[in-house]
């Protein structure tokens, strides 16, 4: 049994120094001792494409004097179309590689930070990425559907990492931050209030799901705090820090929001809930209910409405089931005109009373979709209005205006 033994252990250990000696000699393999492979993180922008920071990879060949960016989240304004295929989930982003002095350029141009982490990857690892960046370059492979939260420029970054690396990355995990898509996101916008209501007012009940570690790693900064901690266990079983160094090639500065419009949202249905209460009182001095303002409110109700159905079309699937679709009720446009004409003879029509069904629905369902503040306001603002037209049709001696 010993001789068996020593005879075992003798060619395993042959066969290790012959598979080592064979990569010493495998000039591929040997170059890579040269690359350099790193993850880069960017800070928020001003425009509103860039409002959450942006991920790219670094690869730097220091043999070759080549340093180079691989960016997935090229798109064009220009592209046909472009607004009405976003919206709809159909937009096309694009891979891109550059040279990494023009990358970090542009960053500096528009006062964004950048921060790199080294990447502390094997020989056969920096291979295999290198080889699944050229695939990936090919013209029929470079393009792909962008989807916000599945997949974009900061999933395709890590996967193209992650995916060829030979062991398992391990992160260390929070289990008790499972913030949804939309408290995600708010981080982000809390200083734009009109592009969180946007956001709040496409953004459906699916947004409001928990989302897990991996999930939460379509914003780059939470994949960059991620690889920070993370560790890479080998098949043996052995254990190595994912990054080696983090450093900021560009550094933080302080960022000015610009003012915007000078409201924000709850300002301005505040404003209309003063002009609601206002007209009331016209109406119930001068004894005319005023019809032309429910007119408005009944047409604007409805054009908003109808954006929100368009996203059932949509292919972004965090949009097709919104609960808002009650409250901004395209069937407002559809019955605008016989609710005018009621109106005008003193008369309520019955449309007003499923309005008012669905308001109350919409404001039970807020318990499983998150609205934006400005929405209950609005839903509460209706209600009243909806009720005191009522109120104004029951009494005999209110004329029409």
């Amino acid at each position: 049994m010993r001789g068996l033994s020593a005879v075992i252990l003798l060619s395993l250990t042959t066969a290790v120094e012959a598979r080592e000696a064979v990569e010493e000699q495998n000039p591929i393999l040997k170059s890579m001792d040269s690359v350099e492979v790193s993850l880069l993180t960017c800070g928020p922008g001003q425009e509103v494409y860039s409002l959450y920071g942006h991920t790219a990879i670094r690869f730097h060949d220091i043999g070759r004097n080549q340093d180079l960016s691989i960016n997935y989240g090229m798109f064009s304004f220009q592209q046909k179309n472009f607004i009405l295929r976003f919206v709809f989930g159909i937009t096309d982003y694009e891979m891109a590689i550059q040279p990494f002095n023009l990358f970090i350029e542009e960053y500096r141009s528009d006062g964004r930070w950048v921060k790199e982490q080294a990447l502390n990857l094997s020989r056969e690892e920096k291979w295999a990425i290198t080889q699944a960046i050229d695939e990936n370059y090919r013209p029929e492979n470079k393009v792909y559907r962008y989807n916000y939260f599945y997949d974009n420029c900061t999933t395709r970054a890590r996967d193209m990492i992650v995916e060829h690396i030979t062991g398992k990355v391990s992160y260390a995990e929070n289990r008790s931050y499972s913030p949804s898509y939309r408290s995600l996101i708010h981080d982000y916008t809390h200083g734009h209030p009109w592009m969180q209501l946007g956001n709040d007012l496409l953004l459906g009940v699916k947004a409001d799901a928990k989302t897990n570690q991996e999930q939460q790693q379509f914003l780059p900064v939470h994949l960059e705090n991620d690889f920070d901690n993370a560790i890479i266990i080998n098949k043996d079983g052995s254990r190595r820090k994912l990054v080696t160094q983090s450093t900021y090639l560009l550094p933080p500065v302080a960022n000015h929001t610009d003012g915007g419009f000078p409201l924000s949202p709850i300002g301005c249905v505040l404003v209309l809930a003063a002009i609601t209460i206002t007209i009331c009182f016209v109406e119930a001095f001068t004894k005319k209910i005023i019809w032309g303002f429910d007119a408005l409110w009944l047409l604007v109700d409805g054009l908003c409405g109808l954006i929100i159905l368009a996203m059932v079309f949509s292919q972004h699937p965090t949009v097709s089931l919104n609960f808002q679709i009650l409250i901004l009720c395209p069937l407002s446009i559809i019955f605008l005109i016989p609710v005018v004409r009621k109106l005008r003879k003193h008369q309520a029509h019955g449309y007003l009373n499923v309005l008012m069904a669905f308001l109350i629905i919409a404001l039970f369902l807020g318990i499983w979709q998150r609205y934006d503040v400005a929405m209950y306001i609005l839903a509460l603002i209706l209600l009243i209005r909806i009720a005191i037209i009522k109120y104004w049709c029951k009494k005999p001696k209110l004329t029409n205006e």
